[in-house]
């Protein structure tokens, strides 16, 4: 693997508060490009799926369809940026990348992480992981 981008997932994945794991998802091929958690995880083939439903299925692609051509924008632009899931125990941070709107940073955290403070250093990791790739 890339070391840059090795070395700005494991600095994103140090400096978000009770981060336990931190990754790149490509959604154009749904690869999971670089990954990286503070325990062993079994399910690390779901990341890049889940990372696509969230921004690309079927009734999200139609929401933003409605609101792009309600501003007039035209293209393939992405209406949502930023999406956080929270369950039992984990706050799941997905951000789309603004360099490359098909790819998105997927960063987990304790379910006790102060949200603004994880979404805070999770958006000021991003552009150093775009740059990485």
């Amino acid at each position: 693997m890339d070391t840059e981008l090795d070395s700005a997932i494991n600095n994103a994945l140090t400096s978000i508060p009770d981060c336990l794991a931190a990754g790149y998802v490509d959604m154009s091929t749904g690869m999971l490009l670089n990954f990286k958690t503070a325990f062993e995880h079994p399910h690390l083939d779901f990341i890049a799926a889940a990372a696509a439903d969230l921004y690309r299925g079927k009734t999200v692609m139609e929401v933003e369809r409605i609101w792009n051509n309600a501003r007039g924008i035209q293209g393939k632009h992405g209406y949502f940026q930023d999406i956080t899931v929270q369950s039992e125990n984990h706050l799941h941070i997905f951000l789309r990348g603004k360099k490359f709107q098909d790819h998105v940073g997927v960063f987990v955290c304790n379910i006790s992480a102060n949200l603004g403070m994880a979404l805070s250093l999770s958006r000021k990791a991003m552009p150093l992981i775009e740059q990485a790739f």
